[in-house]
Order: structure tokens, then sequence, then C-alpha cells
């Protein structure tokens, strides 16, 4: 089943950007497209994803699967947020053990969101 890894590319990372400079959200997208998306990822640019004071964020959801935002990463971090893509992918409801988890995916998540299917239904 196909993934998606959403990524800030907004995103200054609390940097103060001359005028034409490129943000690190968008150079973190770079790298991502640029180190090769694996497969059952879909990789898609957004414009924010509210994580501002967190440096740079990425969002990975999928349907009937819990939903993760990881922050404070950069460009050199692009293998990393692959390899946990990819695992995430592998993973049926988006849980991936402890250990098979990039480190910056144990130290750096921001929001871990429930599936829409797992969430009691409204009060009646």
């Amino acid at each position: 089943m196909t993934v998606t890894l959403h990524v800030c590319i907004t995103c200054r990372a609390g940097q103060a950007l001359r005028e034409g400079e490129i943000t690190p959200g968008a150079r973190l997208h770079s790298a991502i497209l640029e180190t090769g998306v694996p497969e059952g990822v879909i990789v898609v640019p957004v414009e924010c994803l509210s994580a501002c004071s967190q440096g740079c964020s990425i969002a990975l959801s999928g349907i009937r699967r819990w939903s993760y935002v990881y922050g404070r990463l950069s460009d050199a971090n692009a293998p990393d947020v692959l390899a946990g893509a990819a695992a995430y992918a592998a993973a049926p409801d988006g849980i991936v053990p402890w250990r098979s988890r990039p480190e910056i995916f144990r130290k750096q998540s921001l929001a871990r969101i429930p599936p829409i299917a797992l969430l009691p239904e409204a009060a009646e």
C-alpha cells in the first residue's frame, strides 16, 4: 500500500533568509528526491505543517495507519527520513517497532495521530 511523505517546503528552520534564498524545508525536499524515494512512498511538498518552532518538519500518513509528524530535520537527514518512510510503508498499521526506526524518528517525533478508522464514534 502506498503512503505519503509530506515535506514542509516553506520551513525556515528559525533562520532569517535573504531574498531568493532557498528555504531549509525546500532543501530537505530536494535532498529527499535526489536520494531516491523508496517503492510505496509518494513525496508531497506542502506549504506548512505548523511546526515552525521545530525546524524542518515532515509527516507520514496512510489509509488505516497511524500518522506521524517529525521535526528538527535538515537536508542531511534525507537518507534517514527515507529509511523511516520505507519502514512505515512496510508496516500494515504504520507502527514501526521502536528499534527498527531511524534514530531521528525515535527522538524527533512531534506528534502521533491515530487512524481515522480507529477513532471512537461521535458521541450520541
